[in-house]
């Protein structure tokens, strides 16, 4: 699918200057560019991305968008005290930008597109057990994101959505728009120095691997349970790796870097990386991340295309939560009910206490083999959930179908990245923030159900790392004094 994501026939040079100077305005390039790479880096089925650098006078110091709060530290300390103590990273402003130009006349084939998709959809819906997809409705689902994508001042919006989510947030980054000239047709944005995380699943993360895996899932699940504001286009291709030398945090507030104060090291070390990306070397690719390593530099992630996001409405977020909260606890019984009670329409579920007995029977299946991605593999689970969804009709919500395609396409990469990665372990923090948020409200209700499940996870992470250490003393005769 990368492939045909990214081998899409291109339109014409000449159309993307008509459709670029029409969005500054009128401008001829001359007056807009001082540099303009006229081959497209990526050409999508709705758009094609061009590199560029503005005239200085259009250019705008990237990052100008978050405010920054005097005594920044002590606001963390109080808020975050975990992003407090990873220092933040230190990052030159790029002066070139990425340039998105819609297909001339994609309106019209993404709409012929979708007619003919509807048209089977219907036709695989009358075959008995099969309405229970709902592939006509996911269909239009599906029609809304599309349409939505044709319009990229949506998009903008969503990174500066995004921005602002994560501006106090050191485990990812989104680039800054340039909204003043993004139109429905053009998006400007600043140009991404990274390395495609592809590349790091071909030729392996080396000495980054377990941070790159741990920092991709804490952006994901606090999209998913802090935000609810999820990128839903997660594929390797929209994910890039940078790399950052950490500031020195400041009680009296950081300075801003100015794009011409120095030098971008973040390009000098993936200038260093570039050569060995196609090499299939994974030997050398791996000692230079070890040397990049070794000089201090530690991973952050970038994430682009943010044209399709998903956002749960009250009911379904609630749902959700529920849902969530019954998963952590292991009480596949309860999912199940919860599954069938809340799902499109309760009165046509066949056999429900069954559903139940089958969602309890597969949670304590996965329970027995923890939830370590070695071990176990969500899309086979999902695959399961998803057959007894069909055999007993519970119709799920579109926007549940979206999350779990996010959480397909991640559990893909991190499986690649860190197989020994604890799915419970990772989505701790997230959980320690969403009770301090929300624990109070929750706890006026008499509801300390998810605060259970937090002291449950805090209980196992303890008695995990108190095993390790015994085992550790016990290895180097730490237990008893040598006399």
């Amino acid at each position: 699918m990368s492939k045909l994501h990214s081998n899409a026939p291109a339109h014409s040079l000449h159309a993307t200057k008509r459709i670029v100077s029409h969005a500054f305005g009128g401008k001829s390039f001359e007056e807009i560019f001082d540099d303009f790479d006229e081959k497209p880096l990526g050409v999508g089925a709705i758009a094609q991305v061009y590199k560029a650098k503005l005239k200085p006078g259009l250019a705008v110091p990237s990052d100008g968008d978050l405010p920054r709060e005097p005594s920044l530290l002590r606001h963390k300390v109080v808020k975050n005290v975990e992003t407090a103590l990873k220092s933040s990273p230190k990052r030159v402003p790029s002066s070139y930008v990425a340039v998105k130009v819609v297909h001339p006349n994609v309106e019209r084939t993404v709409r012929r597109d979708l007619r003919i998709m509807y048209f089977f959809a219907s036709a695989i819906n009358i075959i008995p057990t099969m309405e229970w997809l709902s592939l006509p409705d996911e269909v239009a689902q599906f029609g809304e994101m599309m349409k939505l994508q044709l319009d990229l001042r949506i998009e903008a919006a969503n990174l500066a959505i995004f921005r602002k989510n994560f501006k106090d947030r050191s485990t990812a980054w989104f680039p800054y728009p340039y909204t003043e000239f993004t139109t429905r047709n053009v998006l400007v944005e600043e140009f991404a120095q990274g390395i495609p995380l592809a590349d790091f699943m071909e030729n392996g993360g080396g000495v980054f691997q377990q941070d790159i895996a741990e920092e991709g899932l804490d952006a994901f699940l606090r999209m998913l349970l802090i935000d609810n504001f999820i990128h839903a286009d997660l594929h390797p291709g929209n994910i890039m790796v940078r790399f950052y030398q950490s500031e020195k945090p400041s009680l009296m507030g950081s300075h801003e870097k100015h794009p011409d104060e120095g030098d971008d090291v973040t390009e000098q070390v993936l200038a260093r990386l570039r050569p060995y990306r196609h090499r299939k070397d994974p030997a050398a690719w791996e000692a230079e991340l070890k040397k990049i390593e070794h000089e201090g530099f530690h991973p952050q992630l970038i994430f682009i295309d943010t044209g399709l996001v998903t956002e749960l409405n009250a009911t379904n977020r609630t749902n959700f939560l529920d849902l969530f909260r019954a998963v952590a606890e292991f009480d596949g019984y309860k999912a199940g009910n919860l599954m069938c009670e809340r799902c499109r329409q309760p009165d046509d579920v066949l056999d429900q206490e069954v559903f139940a007995l089958k969602m309890q029977h597969l949670v304590l299946g996965v329970k027995s083999r923890t939830l370590a991605l070695g071990n176990i593999k969500i899309g086979d689970i999902l695959q399961q959930v998803l057959g007894m969804v069909r055999g007993h009709h519970v119709r799920m919500e579109g926007d549940f179908v979206n999350v779990v395609i996010s959480i397909l396409l991640l559990e893909g990469i991190g499986r690649s990245l860190n197989p020994d990665m604890d799915l419970l372990s990772s989505s701790l923090p997230i959980l320690r923030q969403l009770s301090a948020q929300s624990g109070a409200e929750m706890a006026k209700h008499g509801d300390f159900s998810m605060l259970f499940v937090w002291m449950g996870l805090e209980t196992r992470k303890f008695l995990q790392a108190s095993i390790e250490d015994v085992e550790r003393l016990v290895k180097y005769d730490l237990l008893a004094p040598n006399i």
